[in-house]
């Protein structure tokens, strides 16, 4: 009998634990507005193994930013809130676009600015020779980004030119996602050699306990004494990527002038304050030129501090905008329902859409949760290219000849609600016309996907992605 206690108790006190984890989690995802694939996915997994589900809730199911620091987050975006300009050029846009604006105007809190040019960079190597140069001739501020600053060639070189522009006294500020460029603040990274040199590092979103730890600044954005900025989809990292699968990766990123720079200025100083409390002034987009011949532009931050900053509404309303086609460039295409719905609805409307993504990805299994919607998008008319020559990483909406979304954010769950992400409004049939030529260059360097050969894949493939399709919601 001593025995047979000294087994049973501790087996029943670990199934009865597991029991009270399940009906606490059920209580934690009623109250949580999960989207109702994620709160069943979170469900799942909890009730196959509680103390698995538990500890992997703890570490990615809370997207919180920590006790406060939403409250914080949320000053600071009030704080660098843009007012709309007495003169807006909203007017000037048409029906469907004025109000797309509106929408992403709700989300971003920064209106439509006119008067501004654009220079897109397809090559990697002439983007980051261009920045550095920039870097190089700076005369007040260098204000930097990014997600990645690699120590390789590409990242030595603007590492390079920060250092020399840091050295004649000028102010140089460099914010860097504390995971994905980890390797910079290790004791033997570059942040130590740019930080004796003067430039002021600081990693972005640092690990801690008191919040989910894969909430990342999955930003990139370069502005040069307020006067020109660089933003998009590119790294400052080897088209390589260190050797990862898939490669190389094929960006597309831009230099802007004129009165957005206020705006992209309002965005690095509320990201800066975030994580130093240093409140930087930034001049209004009414303060700065315009150029002459200049486009309207509009800025869009979105991050995880609060669901109105989901760059999904700004997507959503992209799609629901479109009236004769929707061309959709993305590296990782990981969809929820409503954006599926939205884009058949697309399709069923009359609208040609689409969707250009890479052939061979470095995330197998967000590449097959992707794949896994491919079947029912094709039934319903979206054509679907896979790109060969490379990782396709641009990331890039295009609407019509009316409007393209430009910038860092992915067709996916992280991006949708996870990522603090930078996109860029772009209107009119000139520049659109530009970005679609980018997009078509893409497609002829692709393998258009056939519905009746797709569906003849093998039983093992479909069944595979399928699977990983249950978890989709929380990749």
């Amino acid at each position: 009998m001593t025995l047979y206690l000294a087994i049973a108790w501790p087996l029943v006190t670990y199934v009865a634990i597991g029991w009270i984890i399940r009906a606490a989690m059920l209580l934690v995802l009623l109250r949580r507005s999960f989207a109702p694939g994620a709160a069943i996915a979170w469900l799942g997994i909890v009730f196959l193994h509680p103390y698995i589900g538990l500890a992997l809730y703890l570490s990615l199911g809370e997207s919180r930013l920590g006790p406060g620091r939403i409250a914080h987050h949320n000053r600071l975006l009030e704080r660098y809130a843009i007012a709309e300009p007495l003169n807006s050029p909203a007017v000037e846009l048409t029906e469907s676009t004025l109000a797309f604006s509106r929408l992403a105007r709700k989300v971003g809190r920064m209106p439509v600015v006119g008067g501004n040019q654009i220079e897109f960079f397809t090559d990697s190597s002439v983007m980051v020779d261009r920045l550095a140069a920039d870097i190089r001739s700076a005369s007040s501020s260098v204000h930097l980004l990014y997600y990645i600053l690699a120590g390789d060639a590409s990242g030595q070189r603007i590492i390079d030119a920060l250092r020399a522009t840091a050295a004649r006294g000028v102010t140089c500020r460099v914010l860097l996602d504390a995971f994905a460029s980890r390797s910079a603040f290790r004791p033997d990274g570059f942040a130590a050699v740019l930080r004796k040199s003067g430039v002021q590092v600081v990693p972005a979103l640092p690990t801690s306990t008191l919040r989910r730890r894969d909430l990342r600044n999955h930003r990139k954005l370069a502005i040069i004494d307020n006067a020109c900025a660089y933003a998009g989809s590119q790294n400052l990292i080897n088209p390589d990527y260190g050797g990862k699968r898939g490669g190389p990766w094929v960006d597309c990123s831009a230099r802007f002038t004129g009165p957005v720079i206020g705006e992209f200025a309002a965005v690095f100083a509320s990201d800066w304050a975030f994580e130093t409390n240093q409140e930087l002034d930034v001049p209004a987009p009414a303060a700065l030129p315009p150029m002459a011949g200049g486009m309207q532009m509009q800025v869009v931050p979105t991050g995880p501090a609060s669901a109105g900053e989901s760059y999904r509404r700004v997507f959503l309303g992209a799609i629901t905008s479109a009236q004769k086609q929707l061309t959709l460039t993305t590296p990782y295409f990981v969809p929820d329902d409503a954006t599926l719905v939205a884009l058949k609805i697309a399709a069923d409307r009359g609208v040609a859409v689409r969707l250009i993504v890479p052939q061979r990805s470095d995330n197998p299994i967000v590449a097959s949760a992707g794949r896994s919607h491919y079947s029912g998008l094709l039934e319903a008319g979206v054509a679907i290219f896979q790109y060969q020559p490379g990782l396709i990483h641009t990331k890039l909406v295009t609407v019509d000849d009316t409007v393209a979304v430009f910038g860092s954010a992915n067709l996916d769950v992280r991006s949708f609600h996870l990522n603090f992400e930078l996109s860029t409004l772009l209107f009119g049939n000139q520049v659109t016309a530009r970005l679609l030529a980018i997009q078509q260059s893409y497609i002829a360097d692709s393998i258009p996907l056939d519905a009746r050969q797709w569906a003849e894949r093998s039983i093992l493939a479909k069944y595979a992605d399928s699977a990983v399709s249950l978890i989709s919601p929380l990749l």
